[in-house]
Formats: structure tokens, C-alpha cells, sequence
């Protein structure tokens, strides 16, 4: 039998990948990395037992991550991406022409070199743009500290365990709005509608205190198993996450940008949101049955078996 990959995010439920080939292995100074082969999704890089990105299905989640934000602005110059350490979200995001510049800070170095590596296509040259300026440290403390203003700010980060558990924090969220413009966009992700609706109610409050609006979009991204994803997008206008599809539609393709998932017309879907996610975050209490608990972070790093 083939050595397999059990994903380990859920308790009493979860998904498995065949490693078909080991590509690269290894504990780095903050988390287990490996990356292997699947005949279904090509090359697979997980984090700590979580699956974070592969071959086949990553554009769906980067060009909604990035795509949704910049177009719903509209005037967009500069960029802040948290995390995002296999450069997808910084390739999305420099299509634009009319982006200026990309500030892209990153905990773990060698997450970047073995995407640049292993899965060259998700950055696709990015890195080597001019445009773009890649920091190695702590995205909490550097929106904490920066004295540098962006349109939109977005949070490309793992789940909310080991080192990405503090970019789910008010605090953080409060250091997102503080180098944002007035007129700027926050996004992320709160993980899958079925399973993580506390996570995302959590979310939703968090970012209350700092965006006068909190709204949730949403994409079907295979690889993230237990139903559409959850991306959170704060501002502080309703405007925003409301835009009139003919301007969607005439920004797109103003920007002449390539994408095999978004359009104008998936932006105002996503927006749509399951009616038991939308009561459930409305009333503020998850919907019946199971939800997300993360396991023991060290079994976590254990990752394949």
C-alpha cells in the first residue's frame, strides 16, 4: 500500500491523499513541512497535517482571495499580504497592472524557497518582480508597527493553530485596519462554512471592532475539505462588499487580467451566502453538530503516515 497523508484539521473526520512521491520533507524552525505527489492534485504542500495548497485547485482560492478585494475597491495601489509563503496570492495580485506596490511579510523563509522550488507555478515569477518586496518576520508585529499605508491588506494564512493562531486575534485585526487607508479592504479566511461556522461567528466579532462592516464571500476550493470556504471582508463601508455588477464587470476588464475563476458575476455570487451560515452567524451561535477543534498541535507535526 502506498505511503498516505492523513489530514488531520478535523476531529472524527478528515480526508487522505496517496503519496504517490515524497518531493521534500522537513521540520523548519516554526513547522513540519512536507511536500509529496498525488495523481489527483499534482504537487501537494502541507503545514503541520493541514493540507495548504496544491497543483491543481490553488487558483481557485488565490484569485478569490485577491481578485475580490482589489475589484471591489477599484483604485488600488498598494498591498499588504500577510503570509501567502508559496506566492500565489502575490502573483494574483501583480496581474494588476495599476498595483504600485506588494508588501508581502512572511514568518518562515524556507517556505518560500521550497514553493520557489516545488511548486513554481503558484508564484510563477512574482517574487522576482520589482514591484513586489517580500519581508521574512512576524505579520502580527509588523502591522503593529509599520508606519506604511495600504488599500488592501490581505491575510494569507494557515489555520488558526501553531504559528497562525495569533492573525485570527482582535489585536491583529486592529493592526490591519491601523495601516490600512480609510478607504481600505481587509480579507482572509475563516475556513469551511459546514465545519468552522464558530470560527468564522468569532471572526465576524473580531473584526467588528475595528471595520464598521464585516461581511462573509465564499468559494468552492476542493482541496478544503467540508464545503465552501469562508473569506472574511471588512471595511469601513457597506459600498464595498455591495458593488453594482455592471462596475465590477467594467474594472475586470479595464484590468485585462487572466483568471480561470473569477469573474464579475462569481464576485456578486460569492457574496450569496448558505442559509444555515448566514442564520447561524446572525443569531451568533454555530448550527448543530460538529464543528472545528484542532488536534494535539504535536500530533499535528507529526504530518504524513
Amino acid at each position: 500500500m502506498a505511503r498516505q497523508f492523513h489530514e488531520t484539521l478535523f476531529q472524527g473526520y478528515g480526508q487522505f491523499f496517496d503519496i504517490d512521491r515524497v518531493v521534500f520533507e522537513t521540520r523548519t524552525e516554526h513547522q513540519h513541512l512536507i511536500i509529496f505527489e498525488n495523481r489527483a492534485f499534482g504537487t501537494v504542500m502541507a503545514l503541520d497535517g493541514i493540507v495548504q495548497t496544491t497543483q491543481r485547485d490553488e487558483f481557485v482560492y488565490h484569485e478569490m482571495l485577491v481578485h475580490t478585494p482589489i475589484l471591489a475597491h477599484g483604485d488600488v495601489k498598494r498591498v499588504l499580504i500577510i503570509g501567502g509563503g508559496d506566492g500565489g496570492s502575490l502573483r494574483e495580485t501583480l496581474k494588476h497592472p495599476a498595483i504600485e506596490q506588494v508588501i508581502q511579510v512572511e514568518i518562515d523563509a524556507s517556505v518560500i524557497e521550497m514553493c520557489k522550488t516545488y511548486l513554481p507555478g503558484h508564484s510563477a515569477g512574482a517574487f522576482d518582480d520589482p514591484r513586489a518586496k517580500v519581508e521574512i518576520g512576524d505579520g502580527f508585529a509588523y502591522v503593529m508597527e509599520s508606519d506604511q499605508k495600504f488599500d488592501v491588506v490581505v491575510c494569507d494564512s494557515t489555520d488558526p493553530v501553531g504559528p497562525g493562531e495569533v492573525l485570527y486575534s482582535e489585536a491583529f485585526y486592529t493592526g490591519c485596519r491601523r495601516v490600512l487607508n480609510d478607504n481600505g479592504i481587509f480579507v482572509g479566511h475563516a475556513g469551511v462554512a459546514w465545519f468552522q461556522t464558530a470560527e468564522a461567528i468569532e471572526v465576524r466579532d473580531r473584526l467588528a471592532q475595528s471595520f464598521q462592516s464585516v461581511h462573509f464571500y465564499s468559494a468552492s476550493v476542493p482541496t478544503y475539505v467540508g464545503g465552501v470556504m469562508i473569506f472574511p471582508f471588512a471595511s469601513n463601508s457597506d459600498q464595498a462588499a455591495d458593488i453594482d455588477l455592471a462596475t465590477l464587470q467594467s474594472r475586470f476588464d479595464a484590468s485585462g487580467i487572466p483568471t480561470r475563476y473569477y469573474s464579475p458575476l462569481v464576485h456578486k455570487g460569492a457574496f450569496g451566502l448558505p442559509r444555515y451560515f448566514v442564520d447561524a452567524v446572525k443569531k451568533g451561535t454555530p448550527p448543530p453538530g460538529p464543528q472545528w477543534q484542532a488536534a494535539d498541535h504535536e500530533a499535528l507535526r507529526r504530518g504524513a503516515s
